[in-house]
């Protein structure tokens, strides 16, 4: 079974500004809670994001166990749209859209995250109790972080 979770928000800012930020994978590190150690380690985390780019990291989502995550984006159309993919890492499957829609002096800025949990029933219960929760404690997260940083 697949589960998604939907974010929608207002950004007060030009699309271009915007998107100089979320396109650029170091800023990744600075809108994840802290707590989940998150760190990019391949070299181009400077680079800006292109259709094909595999970005590699370490994240800790759970009692301090460190584990790689590879993504890779797999659809960029400027100032619209990026999807982000899962290649390795703790979901069976995680497809993450990106969608940006400009209305000149603001962004609507929506995610659409559709995940599956790993190992099968088990993975569907861990989901219900805390997977759920964390995914939507780091999105609210995030929410807030760009709220303060854009709509200020």
């Amino acid at each position: 079974m697949y589960y998604q979770i939907k974010k929608e928000q207002v950004i007060n800012c030009k699309i271009d500004k915007l998107w100089e930020f979320v396109t650029s994978p170091k800023n990744l590190e600075l809108i994840t809670p802290k707590e989940m150690k998150f760190e990019v380690k391949s070299g181009n985390q400077n680079e800006k994001i292109y259709s094909g780019m595999i970005i590699t990291y370490k994240v800790s989502p759970v009692l301090n166990f460190k584990m790689d995550w590879v993504s890779e984006i797999t659809q960029v159309k400027k100032n619209h749209l990026f999807v982000d993919e899962q290649r390795l890492g703790p979901y069976k499957l995680w497809h993450h859209q990106h969608i940006f829609e400009d209305n000149g002096d603001f962004v609507v800025m929506k995610d659409i995250i559709t995940y599956i949990p790993p190992f099968g029933f088990i993975g569907d219960i861990v989901n219900y109790f805390f997977i759920k929760k964390k995914l939507k404690y780091v999105f609210d997260y995030r929410f807030n972080l760009m709220e303060k940083m854009f709509n200020i």
